[in-house]
């Protein structure tokens, strides 16, 4: 897997690494996901989300990423196939102290080259309409809006064929 390169430096932050989950790690990953919820909406029902009570098992056809700075997980993104060419991004969070560094985009673009070099085309995810922040993030990476359902954003990526990140403009 070319996620599982050890060490992988996120851009800007030599202490920061992008690997894929480990055992060890899940209950810190599970953490920060439900903290990134919390914050954004106040409140939290875990029976909501049934795939953070075992990571490894709930990923286990896809990649689930963790960005780590040493011990502590600072930052998650998995990805799980729904169809033969296309991944659906999920769990993308990174800790509140730590954003707008670049740790997400090193996520995001890792999940890409992953997805590009097994052979899928496209990558979508969602994303609450009201959330400017993360509508930014996915607009600035190159996703393009597909259509809006029930308070939700849909984005489309079409993937390279090389296995490079989609380019973007800086």
């Amino acid at each position: 897997m070319a996620a599982q390169q050890e060490g992988r430096q996120a851009a800007g932050d030599e202490g920061v690494r992008i690997e894929p989950l480990r055992a060890e790690d899940e209950a810190r990953a599970r953490a920060l996901i439900l903290a990134g919820l919390k914050e954004h909406w106040g409140v939290l029902d875990e029976r909501l989300n049934p795939d953070l009570q075992h990571l490894m098992r709930a990923y286990a056809d896809g990649v689930f990423l963790v960005a780590k700075q040493g011990r502590e997980v600072i930052g998650t993104g998995a990805f799980r196939p729904v169809s033969e060419t296309t991944v659906e991004v999920v769990r993308m969070s990174v800790a509140r102290p730590m954003r707008r560094q670049g740790i997400g985009r090193q996520i995001l673009e890792a999940l890409c080259r992953e997805a590009a070099c097994r052979g899928y085309q496209q990558v979508v995810l969602e994303t609450t309409a009201t959330w400017q922040e993360a509508i930014a993030f996915y607009r600035a990476f190159g996703f393009r809006v597909t259509h809006q359902a029930d308070g939700n954003l849909y984005f489309m990526l079409t993937l390279p064929h090389n296995a490079d990140p989609p380019s973007r403009g800086t």
